[in-house]
């Protein structure tokens, strides 16, 4: 899970106080206590009901919980301070974990699309299991020796060489297996 009850109140709070008064923080304080208070009764009740889209009672909980702790700490931050009115610029802890928050947020939606990429590769990847004439393994296995590579290397090698034109016609280019792919005009 990317954010738990206590950054989805930091950043609830943060945004709802927005202008709020030290009085109104105070009302918000107020309100969370009771919420606080109700979610934990219920919780100690044996007849709570299953809601289909409510959220679990131990989830409401701790969500009221977190939201308690987030709105008292907003009210300390605006005795501290000294302000009328909450301002999110003015508060270095909230500012921070927004920071934090939105880098979480960032990586985990690079590692989203890594892993997406990673998925598209995976369906584009082939395997498959090549039976090679006498002849033809012979010289592969030639190759692998002379290059310190396995056979199944060297086949590797050359499949990723594969060209196709427009016509269909397969092509592979000259290479030395394990190094560099040789120039077409040799000196």
């Amino acid at each position: 899970m990317i954010w738990t009850s206590e950054d989805v109140a930091r950043d609830q709070v943060r945004r709802q106080a927005a202008g709020m008064t030290v009085h109104q923080v105070e009302q918000a304080v107020d309100t969370a206590v009771v919420r606080v208070r109700e979610t934990r009764e219920e919780l100690r009740s044996p007849a709570t009901a299953v809601r289909e889209f409510a959220p679990a009672p131990e989830e409401l909980a701790d969500r009221w919980a977190a939201l308690l702790t987030e709105w008292r700490r907003m009210a300390a931050h605006l005795a501290a301070s000294g302000a009328g009115a909450y301002d999110a610029e003015q508060d270095e802890t909230g500012c921070a974990w927004a920071r934090e928050r939105e880098e979480r947020r960032s990586t985990a939606l690079r590692d989203h699309a890594a892993g997406m990429e990673r998925r598209r590769e995976e369906r584009d990847e082939l395997c498959a299991e090549v039976w090679v004439g006498a002849a033809a393994g012979r010289q592969v296995r030639a190759a692998a020796a002379r290059t310190g590579l396995t056979p199944v290397e060297v086949l590797a090698q050359l499949v990723e060489r594969v060209s196709v034109d427009d016509d269909g016609a397969v092509t592979v280019d000259r290479f030395t297996p394990g190094g560099l792919p040789v120039a077409s005009e040799e000196r």
